[in-house]
Formats: structure tokens, sequence, C-alpha cells
């Protein structure tokens, strides 16, 4: 598994996002959201566990900070941020989630986790496809938070779960991502 994936980003993505990056620079602003938006989710859902709050809090603020970087590429190229079908990526991870605690803050934690490394590793690929230099760039900077945001969910985990029991639900959860990769309708998103 490379960044604890269990499968690699097909060439025919690149080919869709580089096809139409107006697209995926309009869904990755609303990937960012999300993320900020979950961080803060978990905060008030799990606050018990009190070593997450500041995790989550600095992961929130990190993510919309990039929301912002999006939205500020999004206006220099005359791009409006508007609504967009969403991807069904994120919600088919969540059907693996278990219902029942503790083993659905396990599940949760994970899937955050994959979706981060499924981000990084299209970062990368943006970061090298694209021609616009200051995309590129763009891209390439986020490359960074990307890893350390996959690292701390799994941290998190491993801070509440015992090793082992994490890296087993990880390797199936990880499946279960690159199955739902696999089956993603062919849409120009961060995740499809």
């Amino acid at each position: 598994m490379t960044l604890g994936l269990a499968s690699m980003t097909e060439a025919s993505w690149t080919k869709r996002a580089l096809a139409d990056l107006e697209e995926i620079l309009v869904d990755h602003a609303h990937c960012e959201k999300k993320a900020a938006s979950t961080a803060l989710s978990l905060v008030f859902k799990y606050m018990e566990h009190s070593h997450f709050l500041p995790v989550l809090s600095a992961l929130a603020r990190e993510e919309l900070r990039h929301f912002e970087q999006v939205l500020q590429h999004l206006a220099a190229r005359d791009i409006p941020f508007r609504r967009q079908k969403p991807s069904p990526y994120a919600g088919r991870l969540m059907e693996a989630c278990r219902k029942d605690e503790p083993d659905r803050l396990l599940d949760v934690l994970i899937v955050c986790s994959l979706i981060e490394a499924r981000s990084l590793e299209r970062m990368g690929i943006l970061r090298d496809a694209v021609d616009d230099p200051e995309l590129s760039r763009f891209y390439g900077n986020l490359l960074a938070s990307e890893a350390r945001h996959r690292a701390a969910y799994l941290d998190l985990a491993r801070s509440v779960f015992p090793s082992e029991v994490v890296a087993h639900r990880h390797g199936e959860l990880a499946r279960h991502e690159a199955r739902v990769i696999a089956e993603a309708p062919p849409w120009p998103r961060m995740h499809c």
C-alpha cells in the first residue's frame, strides 16, 4: 500500500482532471470546506477525548486556509465558486463505518486518513501534470499539509486503539476505498 492506499490513481483520472481544471478547482474548494467541517464535527462528537481537540482544531483552521487559497485561485482565473454535484466518494466510504462506538470512532478516523491520503496522491499528480506554474506550485505546497493531516488522523486512532487493531481495520477500509475509487463515476472531481 502506498500512502496507506490499496490502489493508485489511474492515468484516466489525470486526463479528466486536466481536461476540466475549472471543475477540479471548484471541487477542490468544496473538499477543503468539507474537510474543515469534518474536523470540527469530530471536536463536537468526541470532546471527551480532550487530546483530540487541539489537533482537530488546528487541522480545521488549516483546511479553512486551504479553502481560502483555492478561492483565490478561482478568483484569479475568473471561475465562480458554485454548487456542484458532490462526488459519491466520501459518502460511500462512510457507509463502511460501523455504527456502534467505539468502533465507529476508529472507522471514521481511518476514513479521514484515507481521504487525506487520496487527496495527497492526487495533488501530487496535479503538481506534476498542470501546465500552469502557479497552480503547480500551489499543489506542491499543499503536499506537506495533506501528509500531516493523514498522519494526524492515524495518530489519533492509535492514541485510543491498539496499533494492531488500527492496522487491521486500516487494511480493510483501504481495500474498500480502492473499490470505491474504481467504481466512481468518471467526473472531473478530486475523488472520482
